[in-house]
Order: C-alpha cells, then sequence, then structure tokens
C-alpha cells in the first residue's frame, strides 16, 4: 500500500453539517469513492444514501448517534444505534453524556457505553466513543474514558465532534478539536484492542501525518480531496 493510500485510509470523510444537502451528500460520497478513504461519516437519516450511493466500493459508511452534544437518553441512542446498523451502518460514532462525565457519574458513562458498544457488535459494527475534549478538559477524566472503553471493549475513543464550540475572551466562539497531546493521552491510556481516531481541526495533510504519527489511526476530515491531491504531490507513488 502506499503512503498515499495508507493515509486515505485513515480517513473518516464527514459530511455532517446541519446544511449539507442530500446533493452534497451524493457529491461527497463520489470523493469518498475517488479517494478510497476508510468511510463517510453521515447523519442517522442519510445512512441507506450513502449506502447506495457507495454501492461496489470499499468505503464504510459510519453514523453519528446522540450527535453532537450527547444529550439523548442511552436508550435512545440505543435506539437510534439499532436504526443505524439495520440501515446499513457498520461503524459508528457515538456522543458521551457529557455533563454525566464532567460530574464524575462514571457509572452512567460506562452503562451507557457498554450499551452502545453492544448493540453495535451485535450487528457486526464498530463502535467510536466520542469524549469530546473541549468540554472534557481534565486529564484524569480523559484517562477514566479510555479505561471505561477499554473495559467495555469498545473499538475506538474519538477526541471530538468539530462542534464542541466554547465561547472566547472576545465573545466568539470556536474549538480546538483534536490535539497531538490529547492522541498521545489516549493512546497511552487505551488498551492494546482499542484504536484512537482524531476529530475537528484536522484540516491539512500536516495535520493528518502528525495526528498518524502521535498514535491515531483515524481521523476525521472534511477536506479530504485537498489534503490527498497534497499528498500525491508530496509522494508519489511511494
Amino acid at each position: 500500500m502506499t503512503k498515499v493510500e495508507q493515509l486515505a485510509k485513515m480517513i473518516d470523510h464527514s459530511i455532517l453539517q446541519p446544511t449539507h444537502t442530500d446533493e452534497y451528500l451524493k457529491e461527497q460520497c463520489e470523493v469518498a469513492k475517488k479517494f478510497n478513504v476508510a468511510s463517510v461519516c453521515v447523519k442517522p437519516y442519510a445512512v441507506k444514501m450513502a449506502k447506495e450511493w457507495l454501492k461496489g466500493s470499499e468505503v464504510e459508511v459510519g453514523c453519528v448517534i446522540g450527535f453532537p452534544h450527547g444529550n439523548s437518553t442511552t436508550a435512545v441512542k440505543v435506539f437510534e444505534t439499532e436504526m443505524a446498523c439495520n440501515d446499513g451502518a457498520t461503524e459508528i460514532d457515538m456522543v458521551i453524556n457529557i455533563a454525566k462525565a464532567l460530574a464524575g457519574d462514571w457509572t452512567y458513562v460506562e452503562n451507557e457505553i457498554k450499551a452502545v458498544t453492544d448493540i453495535c457488535h451485535k450487528h457486526n459494527a464498530i463502535v467510536k466513543v466520542i469524549f469530546e475534549t473541549d468540554y472534557v478538559t481534565k486529564t484524569e477524566d480523559k484517562i477514566k474514558l479510555c479505561e471505561i472503553c477499554t473495559k467495555v471493549g469498545a473499538d475506538f475513543v474519538k477526541t471530538s465532534t468539530g462542534y464542541g464550540y466554547v465561547k472566547q475572551a472576545n465573545g466568539d466562539f470556536n474549538y480546538k478539536g483534536a490535539t497531538v497531546a490529547d492522541i498521545e493521552l489516549m493512546r497511552k491510556h487505551s488498551g492494546p484492542n482499542v484504536q484512537v481516531k482524531a476529530a475537528g481541526g484536522v484540516r491539512t495533510l500536516d495535520d493528518l501525518i502528525k495526528m498518524k504519527e502521535a498514535g491515531a489511526t483515524r481521523s476525521g476530515a472534511t477536506a479530504t480531496e485537498a489534503m490527498l491531491k497534497e499528498a500525491v504531490l508530496r509522494f508519489g507513488n511511494e
């Protein structure tokens, strides 16, 4: 596998903006097929369409659950996951209950992650657990989440949604998303069977490579085409 192909297989091509239309979804599925990325990551209602448009390709269909703020009840997240899997999703990116994590209600958090993980594995789908590191900022909380995900058998730990906006000093809202430090921390404290996904703020080829070097095996991206075109220019057929 060439370097470009390896980088492409790191990418979950994200099509998640509320304003992304079905026409845009179809266009982006074509981009995903063209570059043979790992997966597309779509909104729940779009799973069936993405599955159809990606038919015959190696690109998996992923779906977000409890997105972007994780506030749904556990039962709703489980139901949403089952529907997504029945519609054809083979990868699930779930947002934890952020408030429960911040409050240290680890029993609730563990039970919820386990419930979604179990339903994913029942359908032979993989689950990526989103911590939302712009909100869950304490190192000890991130470590605890890694330990929980390892314990319940989650397939990935994931930094962010890309929608974890925090009010800045000037009144604007912005987010950091994935950082090298968080990827390294999550890799260190997750078990060997748990992979790490970067998400939010990975906008350039250099960003993607930094995340790979820090221990991420997947990364969410919207600038997929630009990054991989640059990779072709930089690496050729290496």
